[in-house]
């Protein structure tokens, strides 16, 4: 349901955005994704905390699949851009690597210390040097595939563009930033004007490279609203689907990069052929 943002108070645009406190077992759920990663990074701790830039949290998490020319899954983690960090996502390489695709996990630095134009540019510098060091790792010799989930998946899909990128997947995201700047999130985030168009998918032309739009139907409304509203923009544009999850919650809906049978990983394994 879309409602009037114009008229919606300060408590109701702070909650429309507000995945916590929207799902009661959060906190949980939370808890076991933590617990699931660390253990799955402690039987996968060969290529961990690689550095591909010079802040402290510019690092890669490599999850080799043994063969190079592999797609490469580049997975990106969410937290409105100022909080979480990759090693906390690492068991959601599993439905992909059980296929024979490998994985990357990177980093980036956090607002308020960084703007999300340096993020942005984090993020670009990161697919960089996956592309041209990855190899030697047994790393990213195939097609590069950029997927996120929630702030991540807005990260995703603003790496379309950079040229080693082959297709995206983008997993509730938030793609207009305009209503950002009128929540509690804008506290860290001090989004300028010049970013909210420059880095606000739903109002730049689309790039012509496969994305997978994916959502929660119990999401909040406006990440739904944002997934349906961008796939629509690019739809008989340029190539991608829009895969929505029965009831699935924002937090729930990653369990399906958990699965190698699942319709969100069947989907992705198509996105390079």
């Amino acid at each position: 349901m879309k409602l009037d943002w114009s008229k919606l108070t300060q408590a109701d645009r702070d909650a429309a955005y507000d995945n916590n406190r929207a799902v009661a077992d959060s906190a949980a759920l939370i808890e076991q994704r933590n617990a699931t990663s660390a253990a799955f990074r402690g039987a996968h701790a060969d290529h961990l905390d690689i550095p591909y830039g010079s802040t402290k949290r510019a690092r890669f998490d490599l999850y080799p699949s043994g063969n190079p020319a592999a797609p490469c899954l580049v997975f990106i983690h969410g937290g409105y851009w100022q909080r979480n960090r990759r090693e906390d996502f690492a068991a959601f390489a599993t439905g992909v690597m059980a296929h024979g695709w490998s994985v990357a996990m990177p980093g980036y630095s956090l607002a308020p210390e960084a703007t999300l134009t340096e993020i942005v540019a984090e993020i670009n510098q990161a697919l960089t040097w996956l592309a041209s060091h990855g190899p030697r790792y047994g790393i990213a010799g195939g097609p590069i595939v950029v997927a996120g989930w929630s702030a991540g998946a807005h990260l995703a899909v603003t790496a379309l563009e950079h040229p080693v990128v082959a297709a995206g997947v983008a997993i509730s995201g938030v793609f207009n930033l305009a209503p950002i700047r009128d929540t509690y999130l804008n506290e860290k985030l001090q989004l300028s004007d010049e970013e909210i168009v420059q880095f606000s998918p739903l109002t730049l032309p689309p790039v012509n490279k496969p994305l997978i739009l994916s959502y929660g139907t119990s999401e909040l409304w406006p990440l739904v609203e944002d997934s349906r509203d961008l796939h629509a923009r690019r739809e008989g544009r340029v190539p991608g689907s829009l895969v929505p999850i029965p009831d699935a919650n924002h937090f729930t809906i990653l369990h399906q990069l958990q699965s190698a049978d699942s319709m969100l990983v069947s989907r992705i394994l198509q996105v390079v052929r």
